[in-house]
């Protein structure tokens, strides 16, 4: 029910991004999400890949910081309206959403998210009562 995100963390300058995304690519590491959050000095750059083992590994030799991360991905009917039949119940109940980003899926009918929440078990609940598909672990490598 949860994927592993990456997080590495990476000074926020000139081809540094190009740097990474070549490390992994070397690695035969495929991307299926990202997000990239910056500060002045730095950015955190969030990845769903279809191999954490050689990422982490190949970006660790390289001298980057990399971090684990639990996260979920749900699937998002993709009309109007779709994300807040998602966002609306965890609101009511009270779960927070850190932070989320898209997903690329071109098996999918539907849009895909990857949601970081404040309280997992809570989510994950409220999303089984509105049946919503949360995807698992296997079709993300899969894709």
């Amino acid at each position: 029910m949860f994927a592993e995100q990456i997080s590495i963390f990476v000074e926020n300058k000139e081809g540094r991004l190009a740097e990474v995304t070549a490390i992994l690519r070397d690695a035969g590491v495929n991307i299926r999400a990202l997000s990239l959050a910056d500060t002045t000095d730095f950015g955190v750059l969030r990845l769903i890949v279809n191999d954490n083992e050689k990422a982490e590994k190949a970006l660790k030799k390289e001298g980057f910081t990399v971090g684990m991360t639990k996260v979920m991905v749900v699937e998002v009917i993709d009309k109007p309206g779709g994300l807040n039949q998602i966002l609306d119940p965890l609101s009511e109940n009270e779960v927070n959403v850190e932070y989320m980003y898209a997903f690329s899926n071109p098996q999918c009918k539907n849009a895909v998210m990857v949601f970081r929440f404040d309280d997992y078990d809570k989510a994950l609940k409220v999303l089984n009562e509105k049946n919503i598909r949360v995807v698992q672990r296997e079709e993300i490598d899969r894709l």
